[in-house]
């Protein structure tokens, strides 16, 4: 996918971006702080929970690099 593949979509581009998870969605999906503002993601690979940091590339959780308090 290519970064003009979705302007407005600061998680789906070629570079992985570090996001702050702020809400759990049903079917391994969440919402995310992009710092940009929010956008859903999936989080189907990784163990996210609300307040942490993880890595995204293509919409797709591919690390946590950071817990809440930790």
């Amino acid at each position: 996918m290519t970064e003009d593949a979705c302007e407005s979509c600061v998680t789906c581009g070629d570079v992985a971006v570090q996001v702050r998870v702020v809400g759990l969605l049903p079917a391994g999906l969440a919402r995310a702080d992009t710092g940009a503002g929010t956008e859903e993601i999936s989080v189907a690979l990784v163990d996210a929970r609300v307040g942490d940091t993880v890595l995204v590339h293509a919409g797709e959780a591919i690390a946590v690099i950071g817990r809440d308090g930790q």
